[in-house]
Order: C-alpha cells, then structure tokens, then sequence
C-alpha cells in the first residue's frame, strides 16, 4: 500500500466541510421586519399640530408623536382631516391613532387611550373688555356666540349650545383670526375658542390679552383605534416608549394653557 492512501492530509476534510457549509442555504435566518408605519389622524390645531405649506404635520404634538412612535419601533404618516371625517376614521379603523381629547364619548366604544396625558388644553368663553363677566349659562341667553367650524364638543357644552331656553345665535367662522375680528368689531357678543389657536392669532392681529372664563379643560392622550390592526400592542408600545423616553431624561413637556 502506498503509504499516503492510508494518511490522507487533515486539512483536506476541513476544507470539504467548510465548502458544504458554505453551500447549504441559510433558510433559519430572520430577515429583518419592514417596519409597521401608523397612519395618524389631527385636525388642524396650530401651533400644537397644524400642516405646513408643504401639507408636512409640523407642531410639538407632531414632534412629540414621532419620537414616541418611533422609539416604539413604528413609522408614522400624517393625514389632516376635518374633525368629523377624523372621528369617522378612528370609528372605522382607517386612522390608527390620534393625538387628541381623551374622553370623547362618541369615539368610546371604538378607541383606546394610552395611559400618559401629553398636555391639557382650556376651551374658554371670550368676550371684550367692555363686558361685564358672565354668568354661565344664564347670561347668555339671547346673545349671539362665535364658534369655530368644524369643532365639537363635550356632552354638557353641546347641551348647553342647543339648550332652547338660550336662544343662542350661533355664528360660526373659519378660522380663529376671523372669530377674533368678529368679537373685535362688535358681530357677535362671545367666542368660543380653544386657548392655544386663540393666543396664536391674537398675537398675528396684534390684540391685546382679552378677558375669558375657563369653561372646560382637556387632557390630550394617544387615542388608538380599536379596529386598528394590533391595536391593543400599539397602545401598549406607545406607553412604554413614552415612559422609556422619560425615564432616560428626555424633555416630553408640551406647551400647556
């Protein structure tokens, strides 16, 4: 016998090894996951959340709302709508999440609300400087009330603009500019108006602080939609990145009334 037909080399199994492992499939390993994007739901709220020119959700709410989706391991996608299609969604499953009013009572049966308030803010009753301040409701009666389009409210305010023993007129505008005007130039005797838009425009007309009563304040929650695929994970995602990000020192304050 030749002597190297009884000894072959050691390495050369070794490289026969390799050269299979290298030829097998990998078909265990995980590919990485797309990641799951959110489509989110506002209405336009400026400074808090409005769209730029560009149609881009800006705004701290906006800001707020990325970092906390993102460090959850979601995309997001921003969609402005009108309150009533925005509530339509969420009640359909089309929005996954709204940053917005907690305790909506025609959103309960179809929405989740995360645990963290991210803010509050104050619908208020505005009037001029002239007016003696009211009693509310009584002193309304009979008199003629700015509102905003597009806007609703909570049970006991929603009653109280409907109360037939008012006689309110309602007047409604636009935008939060044109109600100041109106109150300004004497067309309607109160606004009702949300804190935040109303300092916003006050400052763009140049008007001094006008007197107001506080007439409900708002906690603003991560509302996710029930019908949302996931919907109790992504809740439950969103509050443990917010807390995460706290904990770790990150600045999650948002501007409140």
């Amino acid at each position: 016998m030749h002597p190297a037909q009884g000894n072959d080399h050691p390495v050369k199994p070794l490289l026969f090894l390799a050269l299979a492992i290298a030829l097998v499939p990998v078909t265990g390993r995980a590919e990485p996951a797309s990641q799951r994007v959110l489509n989110v739901g506002y209405y336009e709220f400026a400074p808090a959340i409005y769209s730029d020119a560009r149609g881009v959700a800006r705004g701290e709410v906006a800001e707020l709302t990325r970092r906390v989706a993102k460090h959850a391991g979601y995309g997001v996608s921003f969609r402005a709508l009108p309150s009533a299609r925005l509530y339509a969604a969420l009640e359909n499953g089309s929005i996954d999440l709204w940053p917005g009013a907690q305790g909506k009572p025609e959103l309960a049966a179809h929405t989740l609300e995360g645990r963290h308030t991210l803010s509050h803010i104050n619908l208020n009753l505005y009037f001029r400087p002239d007016t003696p301040v009211p009693r509310i409701p009584d002193d309304l009666a009979g008199q003629a009330l700015i509102l905003i389009n597009g806007y609703s409210y909570w049970p006991r305010i929603t009653g109280m603009l409907d109360d037939p023993a008012l006689n309110l007129r309602l007047l409604r505008t636009s935008t939060h500019v044109s109600a100041l005007e109106m109150l300004r130039r004497r067309r309607g005797d109160y606004l009702l108006d949300y804190q935040i838009p109303v300092e916003q425009a006050r400052q763009r007309l140049q008007m001094e602080a006008l007197p107001h009563l506080r007439v409900e304040q708002v906690p603003i929650r991560f509302i996710v939609s029930r019908h949302a695929r996931g919907s109790a994970q992504i809740v439950a995602a969103l509050d443990r990145a917010y807390e995460e990000l706290r904990a770790a020192g990150e600045d999650l304050s948002l501007p409140t009334d």
